[in-house]
């Protein structure tokens, strides 16, 4: 295998929330595409000093927020390359192509419309996807489940799996109806935990509703090949190695790896803890969340970890 080549990238993020890309070179590698800015870490640099230095050249201006949004590693026929992708968050001076690049800003959603290498794609899911991650729990009926998912929303949870027992379109289409009205409203991701034939039938049946479809890995485990279109988000359930490379093959957008620490729910498991835990993501190229124990209060430790964000039910859900 080709000797990896470190990349330090920056996500540049400006003052009206739009991002920065650039057009690379027709001469260079993956020419007259468009990708996040940066390069190559040299010898005896950090990552963060290499981020620094390639913007300055790249564009003329000198990062001073930042903080680590994914690892990815990605294998093209000719080069190996390992991006350490890191938000920008504020910056002094005026982008400018320094280099003669074309450079554009972008709104978020609508970075897909580009052209990138292959090593560039999954930073946009890492971009869209929020810190919080909210998983359906126990509830006492109806308006006790449109209660919590309110005040879910309301405290700033803007991803939500719908997690029923015994799904059913049928059997709830009440929530379902509630749990689509109220994501639509605060403009958040709503996932159903089902298998793949039920989520067919919901998406059919709220054909306006942006709805995605995460897997546990036993529905992950019985299926060859990505079981819905690429216009839907699409999660799975982790807990090893072989789980995330089977997840990746199905084309997951994201991964949930858990336990992260104990939890009353699954008191046999062994938890991961954070070593584990970031020896596991350095095996995703896509966006992970952590699971299991988690709370709003372990965010921070969680992306230093790799994380994505953190997952959960008792955090938001419980909350009245």
């Amino acid at each position: 295998m080709a000797k990896l080549i470190h990349v330090a990238v920056g996500v540049i993020i400006g003052s009206d929330k739009k991002i920065l890309i650039a057009k690379r070179p027709q001469t260079a590698h993956q020419g007259g595409l468009w990708e996040f800015p940066g390069g190559k870490v040299d010898a005896g640099e950090s990552v963060h000093q290499a981020l620094v230095r390639e913007l300055q050249e790249e564009l003329s201006i000198i990062a001073t927020e930042s903080e680590q949004l994914i690892q990815i590693r990605h294998h093209y026929p000719d080069k190996s390359v390992l991006l350490d992708v890191y938000k920008v968050t504020r910056f002094d001076g005026q982008p400018r192509g320094a280099e003669g690049q074309p450079i554009c800003w972008v709104a978020a959603d609508e970075l897909n419309n580009f052209e990138y290498p292959a090593a560039n794609k999954p930073i946009i899911n890492a971009i869209a996807l929020p810190d919080e991650y909210l998983i359906t729990g126990d509830f006492l009926d109806d308006n006790d489940f449109v209660h919590r998912l309110t005040k879910a929303f309301e405290q700033g949870v803007r991803m939500v799996q719908l997690r029923l027992r015994d799904f059913s379109l049928s059997t709830h289409r009440t929530l379902i109806d509630s749990a689509v009205a109220l994501s639509e409203r605060y403009s958040a991701r709503l996932l159903v935990n089902s298998p793949v034939e039920i989520f067919e039938q919901v998406i059919s049946a709220y054909p306006s509703a942006t709805i995605g479809l995460h897997l546990s890995q036993h529905q992950a485990a019985i299926i060859s090949a990505r079981p819905i279109p690429a216009g839907y988000l699409l999660g799975v359930s982790c807990h090893d190695e072989g789980e995330i490379a089977q997840a990746q093959q199905l084309g997951a957008d994201y991964l949930l790896l858990s336990p992260v620490k104990e939890t009353s729910t699954h008191p046999d498991a062994e938890p991961l803890g954070w070593p584990g835990f970031t020896s596991l993501v350095e095996l995703a190229n896509i966006p992970v969340y952590a699971l299991g124990g988690m709370q709003e209060s372990d965010l921070s430790e969680a992306k230093i970890a790799g994380a994505q964000g953190v997952a959960g039910i008792s955090a938001w859900w419980g909350k009245k």
